[in-house]
């Protein structure tokens, strides 16, 4: 895991906060955006855009957008919402021009938000802003999986992150019990509380650590991404926190264990002790990619009491079948299986194979931490560390197996020590410490936390009645 160090990073905010916008493309996206506003999130500006002109009229977003001239909508087809929205592209830059930063929100699946998001996407993007998309998947009785799939893919190609929110995921977590209104608020509520996650790490007041650099260093690592937001008190509270942002039960078949990049904040009052601070990077460095870009900064929050706050954001993620075998299919095929691809690997080396031994890869260090101290804040920064230079490269294919393989303790050992696999093999270390980082993953989500208390379903019906 490659750190970037207080050097790196940039230590004071310049006096110019990034302008950050948002656009509700769609029905999907504008409701999400409407939401927002009633929620309020500080520093940020929304839009609205829509094939559907009555749709528009009925937002409460002063900025919006008529996307194509009839304003009748686009009939649940993606090709007609694309076409309205190349027809508009000029009032749409007018809305955008001026950004640093762009969330993208919208319900795939149906036409416009389908349509129209990787246009605006690509021509933000063309523009020189940063782009996160932030997308709602439909549930399968809306039967509109195909589309919004192909809609996913296609936006993942001009983002600069993508965050998606499996609605039927989410129906398995609340449970039958959870109303239809209520449903589609919480969906909106998680779409609300990744921007606002990710905005407030560069506007609330007093973050010095980490600014909108930073998270452009984050942000740009390209493909999927997670953000979690944790809290918790009392004893090992610094676990509890990091664990509940990063274990979160709605990642739509993504691997955090393969991030590219990772974003973490902890916010606390005064009383944070360094061995709280070095938990948060433990709970991390289980799961990061050895090569994995951190960065990790402190606010200091009065308020928050004995409450302390972890926000993490993952990114350069991949889905799971976007990938080889990962190590949840090593341990499905048992570990005489990955033994047995491990020893037809060493069959087919050069003969060099057979005469040396393999260099001895290097372990895997923890991060070392430092603390700068001022009179106004407290601030953490991480000291860059050498990336361990073991092969991070994927299983071409995993053999089956008819028979378990017959080897003791110490052939294995002498075996996995000695035999060198081909280019593009993965390495028994390889398979260990990804098994072992997918391993943390499944413990933390099966933790005491239950899933319902990861999401803060209690908390959200309590805001439903108020």
């Amino acid at each position: 895991m490659k750190f970037i160090s207080e050097d790196a990073a940039s230590d004071i905010r310049e006096a110019g906060m990034p302008v950050i916008k948002v656009i509700g493309l769609g029905g999907g996206g504008g409701n999400a955006v409407n939401f927002m506003m009633e929620n309020t999130i500080e520093g940020v500006d929304f839009i609205v855009a829509n094939t559907d002109a009555q749709a528009l009229a009925h937002s409460r977003v002063e900025n919006r957008i008529q996307l194509g001239e009839k304003g009748l909508g686009a009939g649940a087809d993606p090709e007609k919402g694309r076409m309205a929205t190349r027809d508009s592209m000029e009032a749409i830059k007018g809305e955008i021009e001026g950004a640093d930063m762009l969330f993208l929100a919208a319900g795939m699946g149906g036409g416009t938000g389908t349509g129209s998001a990787p246009v605006v996407a690509q021509l933000a993007r063309e523009m020189g802003i940063l782009v996160v998309g932030v997308v709602s998947k439909p549930f399968s009785y809306e039967r509109r999986g195909a589309a919004a799939q192909a809609g996913i893919d296609e936006l993942t190609q001009h983002v600069d992150s993508l965050i998606t929110i499996p609605n039927d995921k989410l129906q398995e977590i609340v449970g039958d019990d959870f109303t239809l209104s209520n449903a589609f608020n919480y969906a909106n509520e998680i779409l609300l509380s990744a921007v606002q996650g990710i905005t407030e790490l560069v506007t609330r007041p007093g973050l010095i650590n980490v600014d909108f650099e930073d998270l452009r260093t984050v942000m740009s690592e390209r493909g999927m991404a997670l953000m979690g937001v944790g809290y918790a008190t009392g004893d090992d509270r610094a676990i509890k926190a990091t664990k509940k942002a990063i274990a979160h039960p709605l990642l739509d078949d993504i691997e955090v264990s393969g991030a590219k990049g990772i974003l973490i904040n902890v916010t606390s009052g005064p009383n944070l002790t360094i061995s709280e601070f070095n938990a948060v990077g433990d709970v991390i460095d289980q799961v990061a990619a050895p090569d994995a870009k951190v960065i990790i900064g402190n606010s200091l929050d009065e308020s928050m009491n004995d409450e302390i706050r972890v926000t993490v954001v993952a990114t350069g993620l991949s889905r799971r079948e976007d990938t080889a075998p990962q190590p949840q299919q090593m341990r499905n095929m048992g570990l005489n299986s990955a033994v047995n691809q491990m020893q037809q690997s060493a069959q087919h080396s050069t003969q060099a194979t057979q005469e040396q031994a393999a260099p001895a890869q290097p372990s895997h260090q923890q991060p070392n931490y430092t603390m700068h101290q001022s009179s106004s804040e407290m601030n953490y920064s991480v000291q860059p560390q050498q990336a361990p230079q073991a092969v991070q490269q994927p299983v071409q294919e995993a053999a089956p197996v008819a028979q378990p393989v017959q080897m003791s303790a110490d052939s294995y050992n002498t075996q996995a020590s000695t035999a060198q696999p081909q280019s593009g093999a993965m390495t028994m270390q390889d398979v260990e410490t990804q098994a072992a980082a997918q391993t943390t993953m499944a413990s933390l989500v099966n933790d005491k936390y239950g899933k319902r208390d990861l999401l803060d379903i209690p908390a959200f019906l309590r805001r439903q009645k108020d």
